[in-house]
């Protein structure tokens, strides 16, 4: 007996881990239209000072297990996406500059350039996501204090005469070094009636049951409490040092403390170039990406609907991009104005 055999492919390795690093990068895309959707309203002339910004940013600051879903669906795609692509473009033989030693020179050819391209502003990417996750995520990110009914978030950014209304509109508290001084004077004169009220609570606790209420018991706990708060407020005020120019500012909440980070950021005209080649660049390669995509997937094969696609693709990387720059230029163009 004779059975037909059939050739069938192999399971590729190299085939999976491409249409996953294909998938990530349309996830990125996603995620960049929002985030620069949501910090093109940074500039504080869109809004009502900041409004949008301020409530999209403590949207998502509020959502449930943020940091699993910032680890899980930002974190991981941009670093396996990241890393395979920097494989890839060491890989790559880029052709279309007359100067390459790669041959043939193809220069004339509109896609070749974007090959390139593509690959340029993955290295422009790999330095400005690690500098700008750095600045933002950790130099420059909020400190928080949970002071029982509300919260407190300090920043260190630069005094300029703008901040005095700024500050005023987004009801946040200034706090230069004699300010904070003055306040820590204030706690500390507090401190021996603070052990006191903690030596009494110890007591409290060890007390065997049963508690029964006791309207002044309440009331010093109540006091202890209070006293307790603002220590830990003294703490987030001290926790940035700051020289020279720079203040502490106290938001009531995340957003506004963000917003007058990207305004300080932002008042620097060497910081707006460098996040305008980040934006430029990232804008590039994600839309660039996705039309390689829509053709990896087989969404688009013939020439006309590959044509067509890239016209749009062109079209979105110039909205996006106008909303990334919109967020610099928007915000650097009101500070000196306010």
């Amino acid at each position: 007996m004779h059975f037909m055999s059939t050739n069938v492919a192999p399971f590729s390795r190299s085939f999976a881990i491409r249409r996953i690093h294909s998938l990530f990068g349309l996830w990125i895309v996603i995620f960049l239209l929002e985030h620069l959707l949501t910090n093109s309203q940074a500039a504080l002339l869109i809004g009502e000072n900041g409004e949008g910004f301020i409530r999209a940013v403590n949207f998502i600051k509020n959502l449930p297990y943020l940091h699993a879903i910032e680890i899980l669906l930002i974190g991981v795609p941009i670093l396996y996406h990241m890393i395979w692509g920097i494989a890839y473009v060491i890989q790559a033989k880029m052709n279309s500059f007359p100067a390459s030693q790669n041959k043939p020179v193809l220069a004339k050819f509109g896609r070749n350039h974007a090959y390139s391209w593509q690959r340029i502003t993955s290295w422009v990417l790999l330095i400005g996501i690690i500098a700008h996750v750095g600045y933002m995520r950790f130099y420059m990110y909020p400190v928080s204090v949970n002071t029982g009914k509300n919260s407190a978030y300090f920043v260190r950014i630069s005094m300029d005469p703008g901040l005095y209304t700024v500050s005023d509109r987004l009801n946040v508290t200034l706090y230069h070094k004699q300010a904070i001084e003055e306040v820590k004077q204030q706690i500390e004169s507090h401190e021996q009636e603070l052990q006191t009220l903690s030596r009494d609570f110890e007591k409290l606790q060890e007390s065997p049951p049963p508690h029964l209420y006791q309207k002044n018991t309440g009331q010093l706990m109540d006091r202890y409490q209070n006293l307790e708060d603002q220590k830990a407020y003294l703490k987030g005020l001290e926790k940035r040092k700051i020289s020279g120019n720079e203040v502490i500012a106290e938001a009531n909440n995340f957003g506004t403390a963000t917003l007058l980070i990207v305004r300080d950021s932002f008042k620097s005209i060497f910081k707006s170039i460098l996040y305008t080649i980040f934006v430029l660049a990232a804008v590039f390669h994600a839309f660039n990406g996705l039309w390689t995509f829509m053709i990896t997937w087989g969404i688009i094969l013939k020439m006309r609907s590959q044509s067509r696609a890239v016209n749009c693709c062109i079209t979105l990387m110039m909205i996006v991009g106008f909303l990334g720059l919109a967020s610099i230029w928007g915000t650097y163009y009101l500070n000196l104005r306010n």
